[in-house]
């Protein structure tokens, strides 16, 4: 037992002696990685140290607190020596050996497997590569077909007009640096250096830079970072900055940049989803809404208005994502307001913790929901099973946090009481405590918004998910850029909505990638890439 203890800690008993020692060097013992070392190494050291904080894969949540032999080097009919009184300590142990030799080397895996069709190495640590992406050019010739040319060095020719105005919007959750520490465990297949913020900035600097949007939605800006580093170099850039950040003890928040070339600020509007007033909304989350004016020299153009958030995390919190979203559509539905009853062009960004097809993707899409009967953690998509979880109430908040059903704030209306001898109508009364009551049993949530995603979130060809962020425990899509444009009833990917005056039209998005492209390059971040999410980025047109 205390020869067992021992390699589970990572040292060999000496046997002459009392004193202990590491059982490989330092440098084979790396976390989370896979280590090859001389047997005849092994065989004076004992084993390898008890590998419990090992890489753990989207999908394997198994430990391996064992060596594991490659069968590349010893021989199906070879057994390991009884180092121990026992046999049956190595019950459990996956021995995959071939031919052993005095120099053989012996496979030390950061993951099981269990056959020889099992294939993890894709998800191994890698330190070479970069990740390629181009541009999908969508172009509405006939305002019914879509096309998205595959030549990638090639410009698309588009339809063009003199009254247009075209810019490039990017969503980026740059992670911030503070949660990538508290999340030390989401990283783990990453080598040190590279989460460093010294190292990350300079690389999401440059992707900024390289991109060059005319507008920037980033999430998860941490506030000294902000101060220091983020903002005085985005200036130096030509960009205007507004920043708002989360109001709890987490340091981070969501900003909005814009190129001073490009647009004129008219309102800033922080929402705070944290409500001291509502105990459901106990959560430090923050959006930002932004009313630009393009700049364009032939006369005046309509408002665009543009929204950047970052929703709660936890998947069975399906009440509060919804909450939280109705009350970014509020304020949205606040400042893009015409006087004329229309809105003024949306986009929407962010990282909206929802993978595509959820009850709350769809309701942005859709513009609907009804959401009786639907389990809590089902409404984002990241629980897989509802089993154990409540329904959603009916409604999800409270009246007084002064959001209808339709997603816009109330007035409060106070019933008009005429100065008689008798009290007010008994009839009136009523009838507005009827329709409050109704309102209140409503299980039906809409939007007034026409909204679709810049993305399509599956490869057409193939059917495999895109994604936009691969860390040690997932790879889904969270991240979206949701644009206001007139719906036609046409089958087609993105891109098929034809912009009306003062719609938008969009005409070409950077492509997303598959997990299997990122784990290529050890998945996110890398040497290359220094946040867990991928940035977004797409070229609109404004019609005038």
């Amino acid at each position: 037992m205390e020869a067992w203890r021992c390699m589970r800690r990572g040292y060999g008993r000496c046997v002459v002696g009392r004193g202990r020692y590491p059982m490989l060097p330092h440098h084979q013992r790396s976390l989370g990685r896979d280590w090859t070392t001389p047997w005849e190494n092994l065989q004076r050291c004992c084993w390898n140290r008890h590998i419990s904080s090992c890489m753990r894969w989207p999908g394997h949540y198994s430990r391996a607190p064992y060596p594991y032999f490659s069968s590349r080097h010893f021989s199906l009919n070879w057994r390991p020596p009884c180092l121990f009184e026992s046999r049956t300590q190595f019950q459990y142990w996956n021995w995959r050996p071939d031919s052993l030799s005095q120099t053989s080397l012996i496979h030390l895996s950061s993951s099981i497997m269990n056959s020889e069709g099992d294939e993890p190495s894709s998800k191994r640590r890698k330190r070479q590569g970069t990740i390629k992406r181009h541009w999908e050019y969508i172009c509405n010739h006939n305002k019914e077909n879509t096309k998205i040319l595959g030549d990638k060095n090639v410009d698309p020719i588009c339809e063009d007009s003199e009254n247009k105005f075209d810019f490039t919007v990017m969503s980026y959750n740059i992670l911030s640096q503070n949660l990538l520490e508290d999340n030390s465990h989401l990283y783990r297949h990453c080598r040190r250096p590279v989460l460093h913020w010294s190292f990350r900035f300079p690389n999401i600097l440059k992707e900024i830079k390289n991109f060059d949007a005319d507008v920037l939605c980033l999430q998860e800006v941490q506030e000294d970072h902000y101060g220091t580093e983020i903002r005085p170099s985005l200036e130096s850039l030509g960009y205007h900055c507004e920043y708002k950040m989360r109001t709890g003890r987490k340091p981070d928040g969501c900003a909005i940049c814009f190129k001073h070339s490009k647009f004129s600020l008219l309102s800033v509007n922080p929402v705070e989803f944290y409500r001291p007033d509502v105990p459901l909304l106990d959560r430090d989350n923050v959006g930002l809404v932004l009313l630009l004016q393009p700049k364009i020299p032939s006369g005046a153009s309509p408002a665009i208005c543009v929204a950047n958030t970052h929703l709660l995390y936890n998947p069975r919190r399906g009440d509060i994502k919804l909450t939280q979203l109705a009350m970014l559509l509020a304020e949205i539905s606040s400042v893009a307001h015409q006087k004329d009853g229309s809105f003024y062009p949306i986009i929407m960004c962010g990282d909206f913790n929802s993978v595509p097809g959820s009850p709350l993707y769809s309701f942005i899409k859709d513009g609907k929901l009804n959401y009786e009967g639907l389990a809590i953690g089902k409404v984002s998509g990241q629980e897989q099973s509802s089993r154990g979880q409540r329904i959603l109430s009916i409604p999800i908040w409270p009246p007084n946090l002064g959001i209808s059903q339709n997603c816009v704030y109330e007035v409060q209306q106070v019933p008009k009481v005429e100065k008689t001898d008798s009290d007010p109508t008994q009839t009136q009364l009523d009838k507005t405590e009827v329709l409050a009551t109704a309102e209140k049993l409503s299980s039906h949530l809409q939007h007034h918004f026409s909204l679709s995603s810049v993305y399509s979130h599956y490869f057409p060809d193939t059917g495999i998910p895109e994604v936009t962020t691969c860390h040690s425990r997932s790879a889904i899509t969270v991240d979206y850029i949701f644009y206001s444009g007139e719906k036609k009833d046409v089958a087609g990917e993105p891109g098929t909505e034809v912009a009306l005056v003062g719609g938008l039209k969009l005409l070409a998005r950077l492509s997303l990638l598959t997990e299997q492209d990122l784990w290529t390059v050890n998945g996110l971040p890398n040497e290359n890439n220094s946040s867990d999410h991928l940035p977004l980025l797409a070229k609109f047109r404004l019609e005038l």
